[in-house]
């Protein structure tokens, strides 16, 4: 098994061929950059099974030739048998990058083929569409987190930035493009196969999947003229915004398998709630709701309504009487409003607990991520006394990368949420490495066939655990992501599970890394500070706010990056932090060296 910070570092090797260079991760080919430049986030060959979860490619053999490089791929899944090669050729300007896969045995996919990741630096850049019938369409990388695709029907795509006129031709199919800031995603991602046309869809045995991305980065006049004009700095300055009060801390009701650690642990300063699913459809929502009482923290209840019994929303109300309760709400099960806290379903929430006696706040929004809060918020009432929503940053891709990556966008979805929540408090979480659910599955998500927790309800019956739960680095970057999500309007931050795999503790009760961290912003709950981080979204800090003085109150800071990096405090005080920790800088601290 892999070590925890083995589990936490992605292995690349730096490819390069005439003014191109990449890092190679995997079947990745990332960071695709000329002359030193990146211009895309990344290059890849995807597969998708019916229910959009990632199969593995796994790459047989890497052959550099003269100008590139061809990787021999399979995918290794038992429903999805499929062999082939990625080819990348640069010369000048141009890079190409070719897929070639070919079906051995029938498939059943929902996307199979390259996609481009686009950088989010992009957003409000001005982009110019060729369409497969040659009209060219202006347009832009949306700044708002675009719910719905920004850009379809794609044969090329043209932008300029200040260094570069790029142009990306796709050929073998009609692309389309998302932006998967959405999902924490830090990138527009350019995908083939219309999401308007029907899925899964089957590829027969001896079926070749053929697609081809050209990308020309030709240097603008004015970067020309600037080569050599580089400055450097003795150390990175914190952006800070506004002053903000920081959220409460709660955390998930664990859904391992039982027995359950005895005594229950909890980090010094404490959870203000404990946050608990129960499917109604589910035989184990009673044990569910009966563990996660016996925290003895006020319970933050989301209920997945059961259309197949309908008088269960009453009993479970009914259990719910005489409890202390942070707040609840329900979620529909099926139709257009699936994993939404819609009108119909809170309304039927607020008969039942008005017939069970139980006053409490009752909450809207989503059960799965920010994209259906974006997508489908004109579904929530306006009277509800707060929004909803989970976020995890390993829903397309499971690279450490990703997660340091997400950081940034965070604090956008948490802007935006703000937003959208028009004065009502944001309630985020849970917040996990891995969905706690598969949103966009197309078979009925697994059940317990037991009413008691044996075998564990939720995630624990899904692929959901990560095994950096256990690395170093995570205590870092909980840190961070408490720092991006703190916005005037987030009310509470609920991460990860109170034990178990996916949990701040082990399954026998024993602390991980995170623990630490979250203990430390347990502490900080309710007071008043200012979050700022580096322009690159790597070292992000949380300064405890002395009245409002930024310059006399501690300060935590956490480096997501994978070297040593030197930041400059609000006094003006050098902080290193080496990679992947944090660091608590006491306010009566001087310089801590240059």
């Amino acid at each position: 098994m892999d070590t925890p910070r083995d589990a936490w570092a992605d292995p690349s090797r730096r490819w390069t061929a005439g003014r191109w260079s990449a890092d190679l991760r995997d079947d990745e080919i990332a960071e695709l950059a000329i002359d030193g430049v990146v211009v895309l986030r990344s290059v890849r060959a995807v597969v998708r099974d019916a229910d959009w979860n990632t199969v593995p490619l796994a790459i047989t053999d890497v052959v550099e030739h003269a100008g590139g490089l061809t990787l021999r791929v399979r995918a290794e899944h038992p429903d999805a048998d499929l062999v082939g090669e990625v080819r990348a050729d640069a010369a000048g300007d141009t890079v190409t990058v070719a897929l070639e896969l070919r079906a051995t045995a029938p498939v059943a996919t929902n996307r199979t083929g390259l996609v481009v990741l686009h950088p989010p630096a992009l957003a409000g850049t001005a982009l110019r569409v060729t369409h497969p019938d040659g009209a060219i369409e202006a347009t832009v990388f949306p700044e708002r987190i675009s719910p719905h695709q920004p850009v379809v029907d794609i044969a090329a795509l043209s932008w300029t930035t200040p260094v570069h006129d790029i142009r990306v031709g796709f050929s073998g199919d009609v692309f389309e493009m998302e932006d998967q800031r959405n999902w924490t995603d830090a990138s527009f991602k350019t995908y083939s196969r219309p999401l308007a046309l029907p899925f899964p869809y089957r590829l027969e045995a001896g079926e070749i999947v053929r697609q081809e991305i050209a990308v020309t980065a030709a240097v603008t006049a004015s970067a020309a003229a600037a080569v050599g004009t580089t400055s450097t700095t003795d150390a990175d300055d914190l952006r800070f915004g506004e002053p903000v009060t920081m959220p409460l801390l709660a955390v998930a009701a664990s859904t391992a398998p039982d027995p359950a650690p005895h005594p229950l642990p909890a980090p010094p300063g404490g959870w203000a709630a404990t946050l608990v699913e129960i499917d109604l459809g589910a035989p184990t929502w009673r044990a569910a709701l009966a563990r996660a009482a016996a925290s003895d923290r006020p319970l933050d209840v989301r209920i997945v309504l059961s259309d197949d019994d309908p008088a269960a929303l009453a009993i479970v109300a009914a259990e719910l009487a005489g409890r202390d309760l942070a707040r609840v709400t329900a979620f529909q099960t099926r139709g257009d409003a699936r994993r939404v806290a819609d009108d119909d379903a809170l309304r039927r929430l607020r008969a039942a607990l008005r017939d069970a006696g139980v006053t409490t706040f009752v909450t809207g929004g989503v059960r799965s991520h920010f994209t259906e809060l974006n997508r489908e918020h004109h579904r929530i009432p306006t009277d509800v006394d707060g929004i909803v929503f989970s976020s995890t940053p390993l829903f397309h891709s499971l690279g450490t990368a990703q997660l340091v990556e997400s950081l940034a966008m965070q604090r956008l979805v948490a802007v935006q949420a703000v937003e959208i929540a028009a004065g009502r408090a944001v309630h985020i979480g849970p917040v996990s490495l891995r969905p706690h659910l598969n949103d966009v599955a197309t078979t009925a998500e697994p059940v317990a066939a037991r009413p008691d927790l044996a075998d564990g309800y939720g995630p624990a019956l899904l692929d959901a655990a990560d095994p950096r739960q256990d690395a170093p680095e995570l205590a870092a970057w909980t840190i961070a992501s408490a720092a991006a999500f703190s916005v005037p309007g987030v009310v509470t931050l609920s991460f990860f599970e109170e034990w178990g795999p996916r949990g701040v503790f082990g399954s026998d009760g024993t602390a991980r890394p995170a623990a630490e961290a979250i203990a430390l912003l347990s502490a900080l709950q309710e007071r008043d500070v200012a979050t700022g981080h580096t322009p690159d979204g790597r070292v992000w800090a949380i300064a405890v706010l002395d009245g409002t003085d930024i310059d006399s109150g501690d300060l935590i800071v956490a480096n997501l990056d994978h070297v040593e990096r030197v930041v400059r405090a609000p006094a003006g005080d050098l902080v290193r932090i080496p990679a992947g920790a944090w660091r608590r800088v006491q306010a009566r601290e001087t310089s801590t060296g240059a």
